[in-house]
């Protein structure tokens, strides 16, 4: 147990937790506007005072150019763990970072590029192998897949990073999915609708994909329960 533990006022805790909350529920980090909205803030200025005063104290990081961009630090991991440990599970929403030195290392797979009616874990698929701490992650991981492209760049999601992906056939509404469509595996918000699922990127650059409940080429492969930035895995 470490003794230099970052000393939080009560609404930085409220809203630290909030965010391990949203990233343990949906996959990604809350907005501003949301921070703002759920603890009744008169504006997103507000949420960003906080969330600036959580950067210094070196709690989180703050990435620019997304609305989501928002990451726990790896300092922060071993006091997520002690709470974990005493039974707060529910509000132990679990980081997408490094891991910590000497903790239990997990194996895990990392996916290129796929080749179509193959599974997504053939070998032919792996590219190498990631040793990772499990508790980085919301949900134990599968395998981490490497994202191409900036669809989902306000999620905070970049070309090049690496997702953590467990394997899942179901999803609620707004959680970030892993999605075969044919030859092409995409990373899109899930959001299904009588009419069909709908796969939404979080980029205005890109369209929905609007998915038929008959598309005979549709298989939901994973949810997202971690990001680790790619260059950071060296």
């Amino acid at each position: 147990m470490t003794n230099d533990k970052p000393k939080l006022t009560p609404r930085q805790q409220q809203i630290f937790e909030l965010i391990q909350r949203a990233i343990a529920k949906t996959g990604a980090p809350p907005t501003r506007a949301e921070i703002a909205a759920e603890l009744g803030f008169r504006s997103a200025n507000a949420a960003e005072e906080h969330l600036q005063a959580l950067a210094r104290k070196g709690v989180i990081e703050l990435v620019g150019g997304t609305s989501r961009g928002i990451r726990l630090k790896a300092g922060t991991l071993r006091t997520v763990n002690e709470t974990r440990k005493r039974g707060d599970a529910e509000h132990s929403g679990l980081p997408f970072n490094l891991p910590l030195p000497g903790l239990e290392q997990l194996v895990l797979p990392l996916i290129g590029r796929v080749a179509a009616g193959h599974p997504i874990l053939a070998q032919e698929h792996i590219e190498q192998s990631y040793s990772v701490e499990p508790s980085l992650f919301a949900k134990r991981p599968d395998y981490l897949l490497r994202v191409r492209g900036m669809s989902m760049k306000d999620a905070g999601i970049l070309d090049g990073d690496l997702l953590a992906v467990a394997r899942a056939r179901e999803a609620r509404n707004g959680q970030i999915v892993v999605a075969r469509l044919g030859d092409e595996v995409t990373v899109k918000r899930f959001q299904r609708t009588p009419e069909g699922i709908t796969l939404l990127p979080e980029n205005p650059d890109f369209e929905p994909i609007l998915v038929s409940p008959d598309h005979p080429e549709f298989e939901l492969e994973g949810l997202a329960v971690g990001l680790i930035r790619n260059q950071l895995l060296i």
